[in-house]
C-alpha cells in the first residue's frame, strides 16, 4: 500500500469549498485504478489530503486528477502546488464502525 499527503495552503475556505463538491471529487479520484481511501482535513490556512493507493502508481495518477480537477473545477481558487509527502504504508489499523 501506497499513500500520499498533499498539503494546500493560502485559502482558509479551501475545505469547505471542496466539501461542496464532495461527490465530484469523489468521482474523479475514487475511479482511480488501486485507490482504496480519500481523506480531507480541514486546517487553519488551508486543507490536507490524504489518498491510500495499492501502488505508488495509483497514488501519483491520483494526484495528476487532483490538480486537474482543480484547474477545470476550481480555477478562481489560485492556489500554490501543494506540497507533497508520499511512501509506503508500514501499518495500518482502523476501527470498523466509525461514528459520524
Amino acid at each position: 500500500m501506497h499513500s500520499v499527503i498533499r498539503g494546500y495552503v493560502g485559502s482558509q475556505n479551501l475545505a469547505d469549498e471542496l466539501k461542496k463538491q464532495a461527490r465530484n471529487i469523489e468521482m474523479e479520484i475514487s475511479s482511480v485504478p488501486g485507490f482504496i481511501a480519500y481523506y480531507l482535513l480541514k486546517t487553519e490556512d488551508g486543507a490536507v489530503a490524504v489518498t491510500v493507493c495499492e501502488d505508488r502508481r495509483s497514488c501519483a495518477e491520483s494526484t495528476l486528477r487532483a490538480a486537474a480537477w482543480l484547474s477545470r473545477n476550481r480555477p478562481d481558487l489560485r492556489l500554490d502546488p501543494p506540497h507533497l509527502v508520499e511512501g509506503e504504508v508500514a501499518f495500518q489499523f482502523a476501527r470498523t464502525h466509525v461514528m459520524a
